[in-house]
């Protein structure tokens, strides 16, 4: 079952309090206001996809401020994704204000003040990502916070499908299979935000920013093609292959290494998943776009100080 945090139980006197004090456990360290008295009530119910948090908050009247003083005395680094599933709420970040209905989500990141406001009655799906996890997949977030992505564009309605969804089964899921979804949402979040940029004409960092991400993408949907390659990979977006290179130095490394670093990685949660205990060490690595055992097992043990037999042996139960 996923933890549930509720104010019903607590003296009608202290449920502000006590919201407060479960918004700042489950989220990051938040103030909570409302004019409701002992008629204020609120519940969380939260599970952990991997690093990813994916909760239901429903909650009544009320405005949730970051402020500086907050943010200069923690170490939280998320972006919040913040689902409407019933009422209408405001975030304000950056500059920008704008108001979520059910269908439809915005985003704030945790690294800056940003308000909440809630007028009625609420319920949202909050999807929790640290904010390395997304910007590795789209580092141009930060002129897209408190901006409402709607279901009128494909991506955007099925990103919101896809979390909502995610968030009733988040606590049957077993770990393995969490994480891949979870990464699966952050990867579908991450196509929306570049979708949502593709049509307005973008500064040059936020055009490379959504460049790579597309970039990314291309690699990660090929690697298990062995014949994957630079020269094909740049045609296939539209680019030099030296461009291609530029892109990725922007990350401290080059499309040979990226390639190289996704296939091992991959490699290495299969060969530690007991759901793959049955595959031999020789079929995943060629499912990854490996075709030589000898050179896998060298960029494994080179990467990892481990063997990948060594590395399954340590990571499976007996």
């Amino acid at each position: 079952m996923p933890a549930l945090f509720t104010t019903e139980d607590a003296p009608t006197h202290r449920r502000l309090a006590l919201w407060q004090d479960i918004v700042c456990d489950v989220f990051v360290q938040l103030d909570c206001k409302s004019d409701l008295g002992g008629a204020f009530h609120g519940a969380i119910t939260s599970a952990q996809l991997g690093a990813v948090k994916c909760s239901v908050v429903s909650s009544s009247r009320q405005r949730v401020l970051r402020t500086p003083s907050r943010i200069a005395r923690a170490s939280e680094d998320f972006v919040l994704f913040a689902l409407g599933r019933s009422g209408a709420g405001a975030v304000l970040q950056d500059g920008r204000e704008t108001v979520i209905q059910p269908g439809e989500f915005a985003f704030y990141d945790t690294t800056r003040p940003y308000e909440l406001r809630f007028n009625a009655e609420f319920t949202q799906t909050i999807f929790q990502v640290p904010r390395a996890m997304l910007h590795r997949r789209f580092a141009g977030t930060q002129g897209l916070t408190a901006t409402t992505f709607t279901s009128d564009r494909p991506v955007q309605r099925l990103a919101w499908q896809f979390i909502s969804g995610l968030s009733e089964i988040a606590d049957k899921l077993d770990p393995d299979n969490a994480i891949r979804l979870a990464d699966q949402a952050a990867d579908l979040l991450a196509m929306a935000m570049s979708e949502r940029l593709g049509g307005a004409a973008l500064p040059a960092s936020t055009h490379r920013s959504a460049l790579l991400y597309r970039l990314k993408a291309h690699v990660l949907a090929h690697l298990p093609n062995p014949e994957l390659g630079l020269t094909e990979t740049a045609a296939a977006l539209g680019i030099s292959p030296r461009y291609v290179n530029s892109l990725l130095a922007d990350e401290d490394t080059s499309f040979q290494r990226f390639v190289l670093a996704q296939r091992l990685e991959r490699c290495k949660r299969d060969l530690a998943s007991p759901a793959h205990a049955h595959r031999h060490i020789g079929e995943i690595a060629f499912a990854w776009g490996f075709n030589d055992l000898s050179h896998f097992g060298r960029v494994f043990r080179d990467h990892y100080g481990l063997s990948p037999r060594d590395w399954r042996q340590s990571r499976l139960p007996n």
